[in-house]
């Protein structure tokens, strides 16, 4: 059964796309940890980051980089937290999250709350700092 993150990239689940290539895909996450809050997955279903071909794992790590540059540039941030967890989602998938001081990599406080036009516009401006322009919810 596909992962619900292999429903967002084939687009059967909506999602606020920040970047997409020919192998993986950004969104902001619907329970942030802050705004801004990204999720980086390759588009090929693989439960385990480790379990990428080595391929695959340095393409997805220059993509993150990619995204999390343009999270910094565009979010207010000192640097952007990186944290790969992966028992959520049975997919690979990495965490860039802006942050100011290392608490705010904390992810058992309490949620973040974003409303939706405002992580259209969060997801929009980080798209526009990558040079794309397809974070529309789709």
């Amino acid at each position: 059964m596909a992962t619900i993150f292999s429903k967002i990239v084939a687009g059967e689940i909506p999602s606020y796309k920040v970047a997409e290539d020919e192998n993986n895909y950004a969104f902001l996450d619907i329970n942030p940890v802050a705004p801004g809050h990204t999720l980086v997955i390759p588009k090929r279903e693989v439960d385990y980051l480790f379990d990428l071909t080595d391929e695959e794992y340095v393409d997805l790590q220059l993509f993150a980089k990619r995204v999390a540059t343009a999270i910094k540039q565009t979010m207010p941030c000192q640097r952007v937290g990186v944290a790969v967890m992966g028992l959520e989602v049975p997919h690979a998938h990495i965490h860039l999250i802006p942050i100011n001081e290392e608490k705010d990599m904390n992810f058992f406080k309490e949620k973040a709350t974003v409303a939706p036009d405002e992580m259209a516009r969060i997801a929009q401006t980080i798209a526009d700092a990558m040079g794309n322009n397809h974070s529309e919810l789709f």
